[in-house]
């Protein structure tokens, strides 16, 4: 999609580096997290497929009980009083409040016609609820993600007006996009972290997050399982760093005891991998309840990453490459991704 990373970023990026000290003054368990994704195939040098996403997430402070956010509906906090195991005193809990948009397209953006033979063009806007439950190893999380697919997401407008600014050749086949349909995706997701290796002298440490899941939902029917090991000096104690994906749950903050104030500064390099089978995926399906274009899926996917995260204070910043084994049958190889994620505790 777009060639250069927006304006906008960057600036978000220099405000919080500037200015980390805002966030100095609280308790440690009294942090909320604020997370802003960017993916795009630009890192791939290409313009096709999965080519653009963003999800901002926002977390609330850990909380005793889920029920102790004031802001949640009363009919969930109604579900959950009345939900055994939800709210065991013993784990730290977190809320997440999600808006996100994805962006699919044919390799040939160019032709008007539809291309019978490969993905079909399709927008998914939504927003979601996330609830995180967690110990120093341990992280659950349970993601209902509610959106539109089709026209309303506004998928046409947003690529084509960010390749009009950019003078890119505009996507002139979404005349041929997934018809309007309401998108249902629930998800959870448990990850696992284990901590090897730490020298106190140097800072110096590694550890091992594996992790596990299945989605459910017309926009998504999955199941997974991977793992990530991390390098480096002052490694945070969180649950890693992931792409945008179905109950990931990247958006966990810290620990009480284990605060960002803790971590002054860090660097680490990560690999990892992820194998997926897919029941179901829309996006190469098509439309649920009518007829679309389709392509004949893949059912076995396989990721395959690696990156580098810099934390300082309260912020931390990842780039992750990943690349992504044939998703459909006419797909000519595996496509490349890059994602860029920041991280701000305040």
């Amino acid at each position: 999609m777009n060639r250069t990373i927006p304006f906008h970023l960057i600036l978000v990026i220099s405000f919080l580096v500037c200015f980390p000290s805002l966030t100095l003054a609280k308790h440690k368990g009294d942090y909320r997290t604020f997370h802003v994704f960017f993916e795009n195939d630009l890192f791939g040098d290409t313009d096709k497929y999965y080519t653009n996403a963003v999800q901002a997430t926002w977390i609330s402070k850990d909380l005793e009980r889920y029920l102790d956010d004031k802001r949640l509906p009363e009919g969930l906090a109604r579900w959950l009083r009345d939900t055994p195991l939800v709210n065991e005193s013993d784990d730290t809990h977190n809320v997440g409040l999600i808006l996100g948009q994805h962006i699919y397209t044919p390799e040939n953006i160019r032709e008007t016609d539809l291309i019978v033979y490969d993905r079909p063009y399709a927008g998914f806007l939504y927003a979601g609820l996330a609830l995180h439950r967690k110990t120093q190893f341990q992280l659950d999380t349970v993601e209902a993600v509610f959106g539109i697919i089709g026209p309303s997401s506004l998928a046409e407008q947003a690529q084509n007006t960010v390749h009009r600014i950019r003078d890119i050749d505009e996507a002139l086949g979404w005349d041929n996009q997934l018809g309007h349909e309401p998108g249902i995706r629930i998800s959870w997701q448990r990850k696992w972290r284990f901590e090897p290796w730490h020298d106190p002298d140097t800072d110096l440490g590694a550890d091992w997050i594996t992790h596990a899941g299945v989605t459910l939902g017309n926009v998504r029917t999955s199941a997974n399982a991977g793992f990530e090991v991390r390098f480096g000096i002052r490694i945070p104690q969180d649950f890693g760093s992931d792409v945008i994906r179905p109950g990931s749950g990247i958006s966990a903050p810290l620990l009480a005891n284990n605060g960002p104030d803790d971590a002054r500064w860090g660097l680490h390099a990560f690999a990892g991998t992820q194998l997926e089978y897919v029941a179901r995926d829309v996006f190469l399906d098509g439309n649920t309840w009518k007829d679309s274009h389709s392509v004949e899926k893949e059912p076995w996917i396989i990721d395959m990453s690696v990156g580098l995260a810099f934390n300082f204070d309260t912020i931390k910043l990842t780039y992750r490459h990943l690349f992504r084994t044939r998703q459909f049958e006419n797909q000519s190889q595996g496509h490349t991704i890059g994602s860029l994620t920041l991280t701000w505790s305040f």
